[in-house]
């Protein structure tokens, strides 16, 4: 990556706040600029200049997609970009499908400029990067942690909860308040976490491991 010119910035994010937010902190830079917005997935693999981008600040958590999913296919289409998750939230479980799917690091939308900044530039020296938050969580638990039974976040305990009292998607989505995509994101990831194929294997593994 040629460093004498500004690192080109993309941001893939449903509210279009955040983009903006984004792109008045770059402003300020002089090694770094955001070249585009996207809110959606489709618009970003529509891009005409994808292969230009050096870095991805890709939201976790889509509304009409799954950022996990897309890390991947960006990562398939080209293992060059560096691909950054954001969220507003630091499960251990969605950071290491993240990292398993190809993500260079994952920051907390809190973070500031300078760690941006800073994880920016030890992503695209090969590192694994995290925001201080993500970082200390990550160092309480270790990626050998994947071997293990993992522990349910209190989000998942929620959404297994109603999933026992027989609720769908669609109507765990409207008693949290969350996404219909959200919540599909959480029931995939914890099928991934246990290695489990169905909603059924899943509420009998966490029975019987006395998860809940």
């Amino acid at each position: 990556m040629n460093t004498s010119k500004k690192i080109k910035i993309a941001i893939l994010d449903d509210h279009p706040l955040i983009i903006e937010g984004l792109n008045l902190l770059f402003s300020k830079s002089e090694d770094y600029e955001v070249i585009s917005g996207f809110t959606n997935s489709t618009s970003l693999f529509n891009f005409k200049k994808l292969n230009s981008i050096d870095i991805l600040l890709l939201d976790v958590f889509l509304k009409d997609d799954n950022g996990i999913d897309v890390c991947l296919k960006v990562k398939k289409y080209n293992p060059k970009i560096i691909v950054l998750g954001m969220s507003s939230q630091s499960e251990r479980s969605i950071v290491l499908q993240m990292i398993k799917n190809g993500a260079n690091g994952y920051l907390l939308k809190s973070a500031n400029l300078d760690e941006f900044i800073y994880c920016i530039k030890n992503a695209i020296e090969g590192k694994i990067v995290f925001s201080k938050e993500v970082e200390t969580l990550m160092n309480i638990a270790h990626f050998s942690d994947l071997k293990s039974i993992p522990r349910l976040t209190q989000r998942e305990k929620e959404i297994l909860q109603l999933l026992i009292q027989g609720k769908s998607t669609q109507e765990i989505s409207e008693i949290l308040f969350l996404s219909f995509l959200t919540v599909q994101t959480h029931r995939r990831n914890m099928l991934n976490k246990f290695q489990l194929k169905n909603a059924v294997e899943l509420i009998n593994f966490v029975n019987q491991n006395g998860l809940l």
